[in-house]
């Protein structure tokens, strides 16, 4: 039933400015922010529109799969290193001018910080670019195909981090201003000034945007799926918290009636979450839209073009629940699905890792079931090698290990089975703690009043110098943090459920470019070591260093490591495979097992038929570029939550 639009607001209000499409990995963001801009350019040829994706694992080229979009429809996958490439170039010698003015430090130690090319910098140039279209009105409107839901978010609270970039920087011209004031009686702004007032202006004008629900909304995509919808309450209540408008949110890839098996328990599940999702209360002021699983792959204009010609409204609780006769309400204690279940299924299991191995890291397209199978093998070691002691972790900003596992988990290791511990890192609070560490042991040492020092802005300046850390670099802190685990007295074995590809493989660059930013820092305690005098701090950064170079070490022995990359069978979840080996190759990672999940059994159902013919093609593909790597196929099954199924599926992986 659709509503009395008939329509989704996002399709229907040509006067927005931005679109935002968010959401967990793999549940089709790229594929409804490509259908809409589609959908919109050629509604409104008259307004120039862009497409653009700030995941730095872009596949909106292979959602298009060549074809050329309307005249007034630019497609742009944000290259955040040019980007910030070209806002280095363009700035250099101003960002060098104001710390000159403001601070102690010298031409070199300028030139270390203003030349440091960091992780965690995507969302940083991403916001501050398309601000800049926004100011400059270089498109009527903006379509966004957004990374996976935690980094999302935190390109969504950029206006606050720049702010104390720029309110840094500000702190470093402080001391100029006083000193010309002082002596000249007064102070006029110059060319610094202004680039820090147009900065602050652009930043605002974007946060004023993204605030106005009538030129700006977030659309949340999700599965009817649990760790989905799991994490799309989570997405819908930080965007409710930071007051960005949710109209409309899509369920994705919904099954039909069907009488094959397989089908059925997929579709049973689907319809058991929707009827989770009307009961929240969170949902209750969205229009759910339902899109159903379509046989083909989603790529080129014209499936593109008819993606949402089966977009249906869901009104309520029942909605399209009653015509379904597998389905019936289960009293307490019994089992939510009155079918049979289905058998996990593996082809060509593996054998498994050598008792010897120190770290086992998941890693692949978000929404390819990473999580699923970094449980089910840290199950299954745990069985085999009893007298062992395994760490399973997470590394991914949206953790959904405790979904999983189907237990509650923090930041720090709890026992989920025999052998077995798990956790999910909070890289945010450890980075606090760093900063609060920093400020503490500052202020402490400038209470002694070192008459070398002009307290009034030295102060301030060098209490921001944390602020103009990167961001991103908290994950860095929690993945190198992990290996105070990797000890005699601690773990044998980390097992690594890591962030989507593209986030995964800067985390992966990170022992080689955060070197940059430790020196940068190490330089300046040196150098002023009479002015510095921060001994936590230094000691701490000292171990950082140490703790990155061993995980540098450690993942390019494949004695030690490997990555165990996953994927589906898709063409765009192959094309971001081979990009991602391809960065394991750089790198010089080993990747010697390629698990191909939820593969679609053949069958005499017509989707299951289409399905498993299209899959089929993709698993050629795999095997021509692929030739050295195992590949087993990992069929689609039960849910796979809680520690018995997982069980279950860890004893059919490997040999």
């Amino acid at each position: 039933m659709r509503g009395a639009s008939g329509e989704p607001g996002f399709l229907s209000d040509g006067n927005m400015r931005l679109l935002l499409f968010g959401g967990k990995g793999g549940v089709g963001k790229t594929t409804a922010s490509a259908a809409t801009a589609l959908e919109l350019a050629l509604r409104h040829p008259e307004r120039s529109l862009l497409l653009v994706s700030t995941d730095p694992a872009h596949s909106l080229q292979d959602s298009f799969s060549g074809n050329e979009p309307p005249p007034n429809l630019k497609v742009l996958e944000l290259n955040a290193q040019a980007y910030l490439n070209d806002f280095q170039e363009k700035n250099r010698q101003r960002l060098r001018e104001i710390a000159s003015r403001g601070t102690f430090l010298d031409e070199e130690d300028i030139n270390r910080f203003t030349e440091l090319s960091l992780p965690g910098m995507d969302e940083l140039m991403a916001f501050l670019e398309i601000s800049r279209w926004v100011k400059e009105g270089a498109y009527d409107g903006i379509i966004m195909d957004t990374a996976p839901t935690g980094h999302t978010l935190r390109l969504m609270e950029m206006p606050d981090m720049i702010r104390k970039w720029l309110d840094a920087l500000d702190a470093l011209l402080a001391k100029q201003r006083y000193m010309k004031k002082l002596f000249r009686g007064s102070y006029e702004r110059d060319d610094l000034d202004h680039f820090i007032e147009e900065l602050a202006a652009s930043v605002k004008q974007m946060e004023r945007l993204l605030k106005d629900h009538q030129q700006c909304r977030f659309v949340p995509v999700m599965l009817a799926e649990v760790l989905s919808v799991e994490e799309t309450l989570d997405l819908i209540r930080e965007l409710q918290r930071l007051r960005i408008g949710v109209a409309d949110v899509v369920i994705n890839r919904l099954y039909p009636e069907s009488t094959c098996l397989t089908c059925r328990h997929i579709r049973a599940r689907q319809l058991q979450e929707l009827d989770r999702i009307f009961k929240e209360p969170f949902f209750s002021h969205l229009r759910l839209w339902e899109v159903p699983m379509y046989p083909e792959e989603i790529r080129g204009m014209e499936s593109l073009r008819s993606f949402w010609e089966g977009l249906t409204e869901l009104d309520g609780p029942g909605t399209d629940l009653k015509s379904v006769p597998i389905l019936s309400a289960p009293s307490p204690g019994e089992a939510p699905l009155s079918l049979p279940p289905v058998t996990p299924r593996v082809d060509s299991p593996i054998p498994l890792p050598s008792p010897e191995t120190a770290m086992l890291v998941f890693a692949g397209k978000g929404g390819v079931g990473k999580t699923t199978l970094a449980c089910a093998t840290a199950l299954r070691l745990a069985r085999a090698y009893t007298g062992k002691r395994i760490l399973l972790f997470s590394a991914d900003p949206a953790h959904s290990l405790a979904d999983c596992l189907n237990m509650p988990l923090g930041p720090k290791p709890v026992q989920a089975a025999p052998g077995l511990w798990a956790m999910e890192m909070d890289a945010t609070a450890d980075f606090v703690a760093l900063k609060n560490q920093y400020r503490k042991e500052l202020a402490q040492f400038l209470s002694q009043l070192m008459p070398n020092l002009d307290l009034t802005f030295d102060r301030e300046v060098m209490e921001r110098i944390m602020d103009l850390s990167p961001p991103g670099i908290d994950e860095l802190m929690a993945l190198a943090a992990v290996m105070d685990f990797l000890t005699p007295e601690g773990y044998d074995l980390l097992v690594l459920d890591a962030a989507p590809t593209g986030h995964l493989i800067r985390l992966l660059e990170l022992p080689e470019i955060i070197e940059g930013w430790l020196k940068a820092f190490f330089s300046l305690f040196l150098k002023y070591r009479k002015i510095f005098r921060l001994p936590g701090i230094s000691e701490r950064l000292i171990k950082l260093s140490k703790d990155l170079k061993r995980l540098r070490a450690i993942l390019r022995d494949p004695s030690q490591a490997a990555l165990y990359a996953t994927s589906i069978l898709t063409e765009m979840s192959f094309a971001e495979t081979t990009d991602l080996v391809a960065a394991c190759g750089r790198l010089e990672i080993p990747v010697p097992r390629l698990f191909l999940n939820m593969a679609t059994p053949d069958g005499p159902d017509p989707l299951c038929r289409s399905l498993f013919q299209r899959e089929s093609a993709v698993r050629g593909k795999f095997a021509l570029t692929f030739p050295g790597i195992s590949r087993p196929v990992v069929y689609r099954q039960s849910d796979p939550r809680g520690i018995e199924n997982l069980n279950a599926l860890g004893q059919i992986l490997y040999q």
